[in-house]
């Protein structure tokens, strides 16, 4: 069993679309052991996109984060990650296959529903930006 990191970005809490995105985890069997609403500060934004600091997309990646509110989770299962990234789909809608949290719901690149870990580093980083080891069942 292993954990990864699954968020419900400003855009997927204003469409009112995280039931379905919880739902599509669920239902592929992974089990949800923590989750908040939250409206993220620019410091929490800054530690989460910190590997972006440089990149020309960082403002408008910390401008869109802080714009409301987001549904931070941890979710557990077999091969957690890659389920979550597989049901999730490709960054860019539109290269997103149907089927995919993306691919079904998702308008923009820049306003694409979810983020979700990319790897057990990544996992275990944003995991503790947003929980303690106490939130985690």
């Amino acid at each position: 069993m292993s954990q990864t990191f699954v968020m419900v970005k400003p855009d997927g809490v204003r469409r009112g679309v995280v039931g379905e995105v919880i739902r599509r985890l669920e239902a592929k069997g992974l089990q949800l052991k923590a989750m908040k609403l939250i409206r993220i500060t620019p410091e929490l934004a800054a530690r989460h996109y910190e590997e972006h600091r440089d990149k020309p997309f960082y403002g408008e990646l910390i401008s869109f984060i802080t714009s409301g509110p987001s549904i931070p989770m941890v979710w557990e299962g077999r091969e957690a990650i890659q389920v979550a990234r597989t049901l999730m789909g490709a960054t860019d809608p539109i290269k997103a296959q149907p089927g995919t949290i993306r691919g079904d719901l998702a308008l923009a690149i820049t306003e694409n529903i979810v983020h979700g870990s990319d790897s057990v580093e990544s996992a275990e980083r944003e995991i503790a930006i947003y929980f303690s080891a106490e939130e985690i069942t």
